[in-house]
């Protein structure tokens, strides 16, 4: 039995059989690359989920988590501590504000508690009468129950429902849907930029700008969840940037810590200070090491000017790509680091598979979509080792 075998053995034992089996058992990352139990290694092209936005290992952010951890590591919301009121300076700053704007940051441990606080705010900036939300058909928000009811993909929905909360789904995109469906009963309108767990969908050309002007139209709440598409993997500090809007309320998870867990609600104008003193909390959200690694992050980000980098190399990953004629391949999209490989069949599965086998780690997203996600510290060398071998890996799959 091989060390990765047994480890699983064990997880099969000892934890819920939710996740299935994983098929790798990473043991250790350094860069890009990581390496699994019996020592082999691969290339990492998805980060934990466009999570580990500096690769594994990085110095700024292994001496940033240690040096905190040696100061203080956790403080409840009972206390505050500068690295959370650094953060949430940080992010105001890069979302265009000041201290003295009405842009207010509150931080929770993941992106479906960021979704949670966020439909709390709408609710309770809502005037009387506002009871129903408006989100898109496979859009994904989270699994938490109140995260669930605005999520649009009926597999993981249904079974958990009735929900508490009246949601009206519509098509991702389809502006003449969202006017129809948004009206002055209307608490809050849900929508992500790209459609991450939908296969990588964009939103397209003035959709976004629509959904702008329909609530501010009818006084509803324009929600964005940018867990997977904030903190530079569009190529931008955050994705609806690219689109000359800014929404009411900001939902961030993901790459913000680099690994480690954190969210943030971000609230614009009146619904930066809609909630009063009790309203919402977490015991660990703004945890002091959590808010040092996010810190760590952003500086990186700014100082290898990994923005500019996301941008470029995206766009060497979508042509690398879109040159390959294979009758498995359909086609390419995304936006900057964020790609998902369109297939002809249902064959992600053994994309999956087959590409591990030649040492690269990629996601299985949708039956006939792969996700490409990997550390915005990736080199142009590296994408090409990867495009370079993905003809065969395709072949390997049909």
């Amino acid at each position: 039995m091989s060390a990765t075998t047994d480890l699983q053995a064990r997880f099969d034992a000892a934890l819920m059989p939710n996740y299935g089996t994983p098929p790798v058992a990473v043991a250790r990352g350094e860069g890009c690359r990581v390496y699994d139990a019996d020592g082999k290694s691969y290339l990492d092209l998805i980060a934990g989920i466009a999570v580990s936005a500096l690769g594994h290992g990085h110095p700024a952010l292994v001496s940033a988590v240690a040096d905190q951890t040696a100061a203080v590591a956790h403080t409840s919301n009972l206390f505050l501590h500068e690295r959370e009121v650094e953060l949430a300076e940080r992010l105001v700053a890069l979302l265009g504000g000041t201290r003295d704007e009405d842009v207010r940051v509150f931080f929770a441990n993941s992106g479906t508690e960021a979704n949670e606080a966020a439909l709390k705010l709408a609710k309770r900036a809502a005037d009387a009468g506002r009871t129903r939300i408006v989100a898109t058909e496979n859009g994904f928000h989270g699994r938490t129950l109140g995260a669930l009811s605005v999520t649009g993909k009926a597999a993981i929905r249904d079974p958990f429902g009735p929900y508490g909360t009246d949601v009206v789904f519509v098509p991702h995109g389809d502006a003449d849907a969202l006017r129809k469906a948004v009206d002055e009963t209307c608490a809050a309108v849900f929508v992500e930029p790209v459609q991450g767990e939908a296969g990588v969908v964009p939103a397209p050309e003035g959709y976004l700008a629509e959904v702008r002007r329909v609530c501010d139209a009818t006084g509803a709440a324009f929600v964005l969840d940018e867990i997977q598409s904030g903190i530079g993997r569009t190529g931008h500090w955050f994705g609806h940037q690219a689109h000359g809007v800014t929404p009411d309320v900001l939902t961030l998870a993901k790459g913000l810590g680099g690994g480690l867990p954190i969210g943030a609600c971000v609230g614009f104008g009146r619904y930066a200070t809609a909630f009063s003193k009790g309203d919402h909390g977490s015991t660990f959200g703004g945890n002091p090491v959590a808010c040092a690694a996010a810190l760590a992050v952003l500086d990186t980000i700014e100082n290898e000017d990994l923005l500019a980098s996301a941008a470029e190399l995206g766009t060497l990953l979508e042509h690398a790509i879109a040159s390959i004629d294979h009758p498995l391949l359909d086609g390419v999209r995304g936006a900057g680091l964020w790609r998902g490989l369109r297939l002809s069949t249902p064959a992600s599965a053994a994309v999956q598979s087959a590409a591990a086998a030649h040492g690269f780690l990629v996601n299985a997203l949708t039956p006939d979509v792969v996700r490409i996600a990997p550390p915005l510290t990736i080199s142009r060398e590296e994408i090409l080792e990867f495009t370079a071998a993905l003809p065969a890996i395709l072949e390997e799959a049909r």
